[in-house]
């Protein structure tokens, strides 16, 4: 039988045209896969606030038009040369983060950030030519986003950024796993490997401190705090772990790690920073325990400032780490948390608080931006 060669594909796709503009619904072409690429029939996308940074972004690595979109889950359209782990027909995770699996870095426990790959800003593809798979209806590019871009009926990644979904899961839950649930899970699992038992405190109960929590019941914390402005979130927390909560609006002249401190008899084992603040990152590693307490930062912060802490503590015994994407590996770690998921031992389900067809897609930026989602699902044929 002859080999069918994929050819470009017309499809809609949202496309981000100026830093902060509604999304709008255009038509594109996506090119077909070239060497090491796979092009993918988007199922359904989710809104990763990481995406409302890339849409609010007018400096540089910003640049328009753009696709959006890194949370999603898809089928195998076609496949390019020299790709052999994913086949026509395989329901797939794009990734953001690569895993070649040969490098030093991805060989290595210590590390989840492949050398070969190293993460960075790319308006195109990984390799090769390195230039954008899709055009608009002038035939100009249009530029990709973290290697993924999923705001898009069809798409083209890299094979390093793709991981196979062997198991049955459901498309919406999946997704999940692409970034923010699997940073806030991976952190208190790969990252900071919480002992059963031990005390935790959250700073910042979104998509990513409540998957921090989820992580940390999971791995048998006893005593969860969270930390946020909105009340609202305790009710929500406790769904994944959360056993304390402290508003940090209502606390009077203390400081928060003062409180943190109070009620966990000298500061908590870990703490999680995961809105990205670098004054937030030094209340969680003041109330870390002295000795031992170790501070996890999850968040991107949001201004580039720089984090400030007593050197004396440090000699103390306390640390601090960051830890990309949780320090998952994504084609090594992704599928493990799935395994979990089926055996009931992760609660994924309770991220998914809204749904929304891809026209509407502007409804789940408002969504998120209102603080009234968690994770909105947006589906593409719907």
């Amino acid at each position: 039988m002859e080999e069918k060669i994929p050819k470009p594909i017309k499809c809609k796709a949202a496309v981000c045209r100026a830093a902060g503009e509604r999304l709008r619904i255009e038509e594109v072409v996506v090119a077909p896969p070239q060497r090491h690429e796979v092009r993918i029939k988007i199922i359904c996308t989710s809104l990763c606030h990481s995406d409302i940074t890339f849409w609010r972004m007018k400096e540089i690595p910003g640049l328009f038009p753009i696709i959006l979109g890194h949370e999603a889950v898809g089928v195998v359209e076609s496949v390019g040369e020299a790709v052999e782990e994913v086949a026509v027909g395989d329901t797939v995770l794009p990734v953001f983060l690569a895993e070649c699996g040969g490098c030093a870095d991805c060989r290595s426990r210590r590390s989840n950030e492949c050398s070969l790959f190293p993460f960075a800003m790319r308006m195109g593809m990984l390799r090769g030519d390195e230039a954008a798979r899709f055009t608009d209806a002038a035939g100009a590019a249009v530029h990709h986003c973290i290697n993924v871009s999923s705001f898009v009926e069809y798409t083209v990644v890299d094979v390093a950024h793709i991981v196979k979904v062997h198991k049955p899961m459901p498309p919406a839950v999946a997704a999940l796993l692409s970034c923010g649930i699997s940073t806030g899970v991976g952190g208190a699992w790969k990252a900071a490997d919480v002992e059963p038992g031990s005390t935790v405190a959250i700073f910042g109960l979104g998509a990513v401190g409540l998957a921090a929590a989820e992580g940390a019941r999971m791995q048998g914390a006893g005593r969860i705090i969270g930390v946020d402005v909105n009340p609202e979130k305790f009710e929500i927390g406790k769904k994944f772990g959360i056993t304390d909560f402290v508003n940090s609006k209502e606390i009077g002249d203390r400081s928060i790690s003062e409180v943190i401190k109070e009620m966990t008899g000298g500061g908590a084992d870990y703490c999680f920073e995961c809105v990205g603040l670098a004054s937030l990152m030094a209340d969680a590693f003041e109330s870390s325990r002295s000795g031992w307490g170790k501070t996890i930062i999850l968040g991107v912060e949001k201004h580039g400032s720089p984090i400030s802490v007593n050197c004396r503590e440090i000699l103390r015994g306390r640390s601090i780490m960051g830890a990309f994407m949780g320090g998952m590996k994504p084609k090594t770690d992704i599928p493990i948390l799935m395994e979990k998921y089926i055996r009931k031992e992760l609660n994924l389900d309770d991220f998914i608080t809204h749904e929304v067809g891809f026209e509407d897609i502007n409804k789940a930026f408002e969504l998120l931006e209102e603080g009234k989602s968690i994770r909105c699902t947006i589906w593409m044929d719907r």
